[in-house]
């Protein structure tokens, strides 16, 4: 299993999900990428500064602006959909109050931001083109999620045959 792969299974033992850049519109990933999260039954919460909720499913869900308004960040892992400019400052927030692990959606980063979020979260950050991703835009949650989902199940399920 690559580093990459560990990574987004420990993303996957949080016990809730905020999606920074969720949208209510249906064309954009973040919108895409919150509802992947309501279609596998998980918590999560959407980020957006701009707006003090979206609609997805037609059902509207309150936002909060930053990661700083998270009820348990240390439980949480953020998805992150918004340009690299964005993401630079959102990943030092999330850092401070203590987010437990991050994905950096494709389009999400640079270089630097990468590099940023392997520092801070190490072993937690999952993004770029590392091996064990199936897609070619590199780790995202729509393509590598199920798999990194399954990934935790089974070794869940392992742990309690113990």
């Amino acid at each position: 299993m690559s580093d990459m792969q560990s990574a987004a299974r420990l993303f996957f033992t949080s016990q809730s999900f905020a999606v920074a850049g969720a949208s209510s519109d249906p064309s954009k990933f973040g919108h895409r990428i919150f509802a992947w999260y309501l279609a596998h039954n998980l918590h999560a919460v959407p980020v957006n500064p701009t707006c003090a909720s979206i609609t997805v499913r037609r059902k509207d869900f309150d936002t909060v602006a930053s990661s700083s308004q998270l009820k348990d960040p240390g439980n949480t892992g953020l998805s992150v959909i918004t340009p690299p400019s964005v993401t630079a400052q959102l990943l030092r927030e999330a850092k401070e109050v203590g987010v437990k692990a991050v994905w950096l959606q494709p389009g999400s980063f640079t270089d630097r931001e990468l590099e940023y979020a392997m520092k801070e979260f190490p072993g937690a950050a999952v993004g770029g083109f590392a091996e064990g991703t199936v897609g070619g835009e590199g780790w995202c949650v729509l393509v590598d999620g199920d798999a990194a989902m399954r990934g935790v199940a089974q070794e869940r399920g392992r742990d309690e045959k113990l």
